[in-house]
C-alpha cells in the first residue's frame, strides 16, 4: 500500500472556538501520539484528508514542518448529521513495524444454482500486518457454495504477511436455505372481514 501524503501544521489554538474556526478555514484538527512520543496536535486540509482516509486502513506519510510521520488513522470523529470529518486521531507507525488492525470483509461470487441465502456473521477481522502493507479488504469467496455450509476465520485466504489474530473458529459466512412463506388464498373469513371493513368505510 503507497503512502497518502498529507501537509500539516503545527495547532497553535485549542477549544470549541478554534476547532470551529479551523473547520471554517477548511482544516481538521488532528493528533499524533505513538512510540513514547509527545502528542503532537496538528491541522490537515480537509478535501486531501477526506480523500485519503476513505481507504480503509490508509497509511498516510504526514509532512509537519519539513519532519516526516507515518501514521494510520485511530479514530476518526465525524458530523453526525453532515458526516464530515472533526477530528483524528493518528498512531504513529515505522516502516517494517507489525500492527493490528480490522479489515474489512468482501463476500465475491454466486451461491450455487438454488433456494440458498448467505449471512455475514462478521463484516471485519481483526489481523496483524506490516504498517506499509494493510490489506484493505479481505475476499471471501462463496462461488457454488450451497446451504448448510459455512466460512471459518480459519478458512480465509489472507494475503501474505497477514496474520489472523481473530479467533479462527469465528463463523464469516452462514449459508442456508432461505425460507419462503406461504401465505395462500385468504380463506372465506379473512374474505368477509375485508368486505365489512370496506362498506363500513363508505
Amino acid at each position: 500500500m503507497s503512502e497518502q501524503k498529507l501537509a500539516g501544521t503545527v495547532r497553535t489554538e485549542f477549544g470549541k472556538g478554534a476547532a470551529r474556526k479551523a473547520r471554517v478555514a477548511n482544516l481538521i484538527p488532528a493528533v499524533i501520539y505513538g512510540h513514547g512520543a509527545e502528542v503532537m496536535h496538528i491541522l490537515l486540509p480537509a478535501k486531501a484528508t477526506t480523500l485519503a482516509v476513505r481507504t480503509s486502513n490508509a497509511l498516510l506519510e504526514i509532512d509537519v514542518d519539513g519532519e516526516s510521520h507515518l501514521a494510520l488513522a485511530k479514530d476518526i470523529q465525524r458530523d453526525p448529521i453532515k458526516q464530515i470529518i472533526e477530528h483524528i486521531d493518528l498512531l504513529t507507525v515505522r516502516k517494517g513495524e507489525k500492527v493490528e488492525v480490522e479489515v474489512n470483509v468482501h463476500v465475491d461470487g454466486e451461491l450455487a444454482p438454488g433456494s440458498s441465502v448467505y449471512n455475514q456473521e462478521a463484516n471485519t477481522v481483526l489481523v496483524a500486518a506490516d504498517a506499509t502493507n494493510l490489506p484493505e479488504t479481505i475476499v471471501v469467496n462463496i462461488e457454488g457454495r450451497v446451504a448448510g455450509e459455512h466460512i471459518y476465520a480459519k478458512d480465509l485466504d489472507l494475503p501474505a504477511g497477514v496474520e489472523l489474530l481473530l479467533d479462527p473458529e469465528t463463523m464469516i459466512i452462514n449459508i442456508s436455505e432461505s425460507v419462503v412463506q406461504d401465505l395462500g388464498a385468504p380463506s372465506d373469513e379473512q374474505i368477509a372481514v375485508a368486505a365489512a371493513e370496506v362498506d363500513a368505510e363508505v
